[in-house]
């Protein structure tokens, strides 16, 4: 097994890391059933981004989460569409975003959830704190190259690729983060290649 990445050494990633650095803190929350998940893409993401934080769970433990989100000077945004039917669940309408904040990524904590959207919705539901945090819904995506996976709509993006559009529209800068998503291309390469043997 390889340290770092936690895969087999046969079908380790860390060839694809491409350091990137921002002014946003990252937080991704990361499914169980994904941690192992050949085509998953929140390790490479981790890995990549300075000073990102990845954690395991569905439902979390509300001090160890209250924890996690509770970073000094930041305030926490979920990535994460703005889902009315939410309601109908019992969950509350999300704050909105505080008026300047997307303009200050040095006070951001981008809360990501990793994993497909059925597993996040629950990740989402069974997590009170979450409810919380006012959304941040990405808009003019490009098509997701994510085509190891089956997507539902055509602006579902892998958790790196959306993560990435985030951060490149809070940093104002989506050339810093171009060189980490050309990785992730070229590891979706190798892998439909190799027919999912990575």
């Amino acid at each position: 097994m390889c340290a770092l990445c936690t895969r087999p050494a046969a079908a380790c990633i860390c060839r694809w890391i491409r350091p990137v650095a921002s002014e946003v803190r990252l937080l991704i929350l990361q499914h169980p059933l994904e941690v192992r998940n050949a085509k998953g893409s929140a390790r490479l993401l981790h890995l990549s981004v300075a000073g990102s934080t990845l954690v395991a769970g569905e439902v979390f433990d509300p001090a160890q989460l209250s924890a996690l989100l509770d970073v000094e000077g930041r305030q926490a945004v979920l990535l994460y569409p703005d889902t009315p039917d939410d309601r109908s669940l019992g969950m509350p309408t999300p704050p909105p975003l505080p008026s300047g904040l997307l303009g200050a990524p040095g006070k951001l904590l981008l809360v990501v959830l990793d994993g497909t959207w059925r597993k996040s919705r629950k990740m989402l539901y069974r997590n009170p704190l979450l409810h919380a945090l006012p959304r941040l819904p990405l808009s003019d995506m490009p098509p997701s190259r994510y085509r190891i996976r089956k997507a539902h709509a055509p602006d579902q993006l892998s958790t790196l690729e959306a993560t990435c559009h985030a951060l490149g529209e809070i940093d104002g800068d989506h050339d810093k983060f171009l060189p980490l998503s050309r990785a992730f291309d070229d590891l979706i390469d190798t892998f439909v290649l190799h027919q999912g043997r990575l």
